[in-house]
């Protein structure tokens, strides 16, 4: 039985991956507002290059690429919450601003980049922090 959970699971997350990757990326969401390729901007949707380049200079983004999972990103200096709540498989969120404290329920199922370094990912299941210094 979990046999066939954790395959359905994961041919879900294919399946978002690969539609993710043909229509430009996820939908926007709040937290993605104000980046290239939103509407009203004089940039279109990003191509898979330009999204490498920008998100080397993005603080944060949270890409889930398992099972959903809870993930809690705070601002540590005043404790304001940016995001509490389980995200979906294929679901992606960026953060403009640093520092920033994330917390993942399921740390293995996120894929976590820090000014577009990929950060390492717990055991399937695992609780996972990281911190997003602020750049110099």
């Amino acid at each position: 039985m979990l046999a066939l959970a954790l395959l359905v699971v994961g041919g879900v997350a294919l399946v978002n991956a690969l539609s993710s990757d043909s229509e430009g990326g996820p939908p926007e969401t709040a937290a993605t507002a104000g980046t290239a390729g939103t509407p009203g901007s004089a940039d279109p949707a990003p191509t898979r290059s330009s999204r490498s380049r920008s998100a080397a200079s993005t603080p944060l983004v949270i890409r889930v690429i398992g099972a959903p999972t809870k993930v809690v990103v705070t601002v540590p200096e005043t404790g304001e919450v940016l995001q509490q709540g389980v995200l979906n498989t294929g679901e992606e969120r960026q953060y403009d601003k640093a520092p920033l404290q994330v917390v993942a329920a399921d740390g293995g199922a996120v894929e976590v980049l820090i000014y577009g370094r990929e950060q390492p990912r717990a055991t399937a299941g695992e609780r996972k922090n990281w911190f997003v210094p602020s750049r110099g």
